[in-house]
């Protein structure tokens, strides 16, 4: 197990209409919003401050989707990478609608609990997680590694992060253009920082 100082910083996507509306957004290629924009340029402005160094992260990997790529631009970040394990959930038939439609005919559905028709089982979902940490860990004897991807996805990266089930994710927040950073406490892996965005942090 690392004792590298190095942490792992996860950075979700800025607001998009589907995201600002509840629908859920997965293989959909999706734009952001001004606001989303204007937010992934202020969250960028936190690395630093949450880094406590101007200098750039060892390794920075996006997601595949635009929202994902955008935003990592729009924040500062050069990505050295575009890896699919980063991408969203996939909500197969539920692509594109909200719970409260799903639950019209599958009451007291959520994507923690429940079967995805057409789409991604939690094994599935866990099982990208598990590899994309298991990758990012033996980046950071080199320093920060920042991983640009999704909401539901990064709350998967940080249940599994501390031996929770994918789950797990459904009791931690991850709002659009927020930060999460993945550390240490000695050798236990720690949630270091949640959800940390321009206007919690007063920027």
């Amino acid at each position: 197990m690392t004792t590298s100082t190095g942490r792992i910083y996860l950075l979700r996507h800025g607001e998009t209409e589907w995201s600002r509306s509840g629908k859920h957004t997965g293989r959909t290629d999706v734009e952001l919003t001004e606001r989303g924009r204007d937010r992934a340029v202020a969250t960028g402005a936190l690395l630093p401050r949450l880094r406590g160094t101007t200098d750039p992260p060892a390794l920075v990997i996006a997601s595949p989707r635009i929202r994902a790529r955008v935003t990592a631009e729009l924040a500062g970040l050069h990505v050295d990478r575009i890896d699919d394990r980063l991408a969203e959930w996939d909500y197969g038939d539920y692509e594109g609608i909200t719970t409260p439609e799903i639950r019209e005919t599958v009451p007291g559905w959520t994507v923690w609990t429940h079967p995805t028709p057409g789409g991604e089982t939690a094994e599935q979902v866990t099982a990208r997680a598990d590899a994309m940490l298991a990758e990012a860990e033996k980046h950071l004897e080199q320093g920060d590694v920042v991983l640009v991807g999704h909401g539901q996805f990064s709350r998967v990266l940080m249940a599994r992060w501390i031996g929770l089930t994918a789950a797990g994710g459904q009791y931690i927040a991850m709002d659009p253009a927020a930060w999460t950073v993945l550390g240490f406490e000695r050798e236990a892996h720690q949630l270091a920082a949640t959800n940390v965005t321009p206007a919690l942090a007063g920027g």
